[in-house]
């Protein structure tokens, strides 16, 4: 079609000097896919050879699934020349299946001149095997139909002539192969492709998104525009509306088409390039400037159009993805910034410096340690540093006495020597790049949604209604099915953990010990949960 060779006669596309597709006409006179071209060219003196191009075939294969996305939504390209997509939809909005079937064969005949067939099954494979034929497998009956198919409809030369060898000649005698076997024997292709003659695909069907419509047209009819400053009034807003049509699909033109339609039929054209990208602001300008040119004629009367502009397109000829910049919490910097830091230290005047306060992220071991509120305007640094960052200079080549080493030991060692030779700005600078030292123990992600101001007491309890608790070798007493807050009585459907810590063991005061715990009970809700002192609290929420 692309190089104007008919398909009604004789024609083989050849690629590395095999047939890979021929027409019917050339199939009729014994050509076959596979065979060399003089071969094919000697059963078939008249046969037109074509070069396989796959950028060819996949740039007119777009035309015909334009037009089956005209009538089903939701197309998978399986490749250029075959598409797929779910038979639900079109079956209930045409009345049945084949009433769909027929009515996407027409849209392609009128859209595209071309003959296309059409297979209803159950899975990408099986529906492609039935389009062959044009053949309506029954709901159910797709293992039946896939039974008296030959094991070359797999497309996979080497499995199948194994196959055969092993007197394995269709994929019902292939598909009642002990799956396992298959997989031992054949490999993960092989267990593939022994899914695909079972009547069962390896992944959901992959629909394409269609390409969004960006263009923007402007209609004039009951008063065409024939002064400059009018037609760049309606060019102003037909720019804005564009703007906003790219600013929804995160994109950004870099060329833009502008089309007019005179009253009289006349048309003109003209694509403006910009090195940069172009806003609204510069959408309307280059829209203003042609025309200004049009409707001007460029102060020739004789290049003036015959008629007023009657309807105006522009359309985004090359688009790139622009998802811009995340502003802050009060918008771009500027007055509005400015204005916001001054209402906060208001506030602060009024009820005092711990009245306003932001949360900075810090190191810790347990939910509520993880960030610290610092008050307005104070420096945003977190009084215990976080974890390590991926760059910088790794901790053991501070610290190799170190590596492999206890927490209670790292927490109690000095900082290992320094080689001699090493200079004091060296040393300095180092220091300043090395990262944070990591928390051992720190609570494992998802980190919670809420974190309660102070644990709330719970109960938890096993099938047999006891309290559930570990021991010193942590281990849980019993598998934790009942979680009681207050009055709830809540069904513990799952639960990770325990995690233990043990913080400050050097300072009796202070020292802490407790055995954390993740649990989802049956409402969905999910919750953090610590065992000190043989009694439970929940000490974070998850969202």
């Amino acid at each position: 079609m692309v190089d104007g060779v008919g398909a009604d006669g004789p024609v083989a596309v050849l690629r590395a000097n095999r047939v890979v597709a021929c027409s019917e006409a050339a199939r009729a006179d014994g050509v076959r896919q596979g065979l060399r071209r003089r071969e094919a060219q000697s059963r078939c003196p008249g046969l037109t050879v074509v070069e396989f191009d796959a950028g060819r075939d996949a740039r007119a294969f777009e035309l015909v699934v334009a037009a089956v996305e005209e009538v089903a939504a939701g197309v998978e390209v399986v490749r250029p020349g075959a598409c797929a997509v779910a038979a639900r939809g079109p079956a209930r909005y045409f009345g049945g299946e084949e009433l769909a079937a027929e009515r996407i064969v027409e849209q392609i005949a009128q859209a595209c001149s071309v003959e296309a067939q059409v297979g209803i099954a159950e899975g990408v494979f099986a529906a492609g095997l039935a389009a062959r034929t044009g053949v309506i497998v029954e709901a159910g009956r797709t293992t039946a139909f896939l039974e008296r198919v030959t094991v070359d409809a797999l497309e996979r030369p080497e499995l199948a002539d194994l196959l055969r060898r092993l007197g394995v000649k269709t994929l019902g005698e292939f598909a009642a192969l002990p799956a396992g076997d298959v997989l031992t024997r054949f490999g993960f292709d092989g267990a593939l492709a022994h899914r695909l003659a079972g009547g069962l695909d390896h992944r959901p069907l992959a629909v394409r998104q269609p390409p969004p419509d960006l263009e923007v047209t402007g209609t004039y009819e009951d008063d065409p525009l024939d002064r400059v400053d009018v037609a760049a009034f309606a060019g102003r807003a037909l720019a804005e509306r564009l703007h906003e049509r790219l600013a929804a699909y995160g994109l950004a033109c870099t060329r833009l088409g502008i089309e007019a339609i005179t009253a009289d039929g006349q048309e003109l054209h003209r694509v403006w390039r910009h090195d940069g990208l172009l806003d609204a602001a510069a959408i309307a300008e280059r829209v203003r400037w042609q025309l200004d040119g049009w409707l001007t004629g460029g102060r020739r009367q004789d290049r003036r159009p015959t008629a007023g502009l009657v309807r105006l397109r522009l359309v985004p000829d090359g688009v790139i993805v622009h998802l811009g910049l995340q502003p802050g919490l009060w918008g771009d910097a500027g007055a509005e910034r400015e204005r916001a830091h001054r209402a906060l230290s208001r506030v602060q005047g009024l009820l005092g410096p711990d009245a306003v306060l932001t949360a900075v992220a810090a190191g810790g071991r347990s939910a509520g340690d993880r960030v610290r509120f610092v008050p307005w305007g104070d420096e945003r640094e977190p009084a215990r540093p976080g974890a390590a960052p991926e760059r910088g200079i790794p901790v053991a080549e501070h610290e190799p006495a170190l590596e492999g080493a206890s927490e209670k030991e790292v927490e109690g060692r000095e900082p290992a020597a320094r080689p001699r030779d090493m200079s004091r700005k060296r040393k300095q600078k180092q220091m300043s790049e090395s990262p944070a030292p990591p928390w051992p123990g720190k609570l494992p992600a998802p980190a919670p949604a809420l974190v309660l101001p102070q644990p709330a007491p719970a109960v938890v309890r096993d099938e047999d209604g006891n309290t559930v608790g570990v021991s010193a070798r942590l281990q849980i007493t019993g598998a934790p099915r009942v979680l009681t807050l207050g009055p709830e009585e809540l069904e513990i459907t799952g639960w990770a953990g325990p995690w233990p810590v043990d913080e400050r063991w050097w300072a009796p005061a202070e020292a802490g010990r407790r055995a954390r715990f993740q649990m989802a009970v049956a409402d969905g809700r999910a919750f953090l949960l610590s065992l000190s002192g043989g009694h439970w609290a929940v000490e974070a929420i998850y969202d």
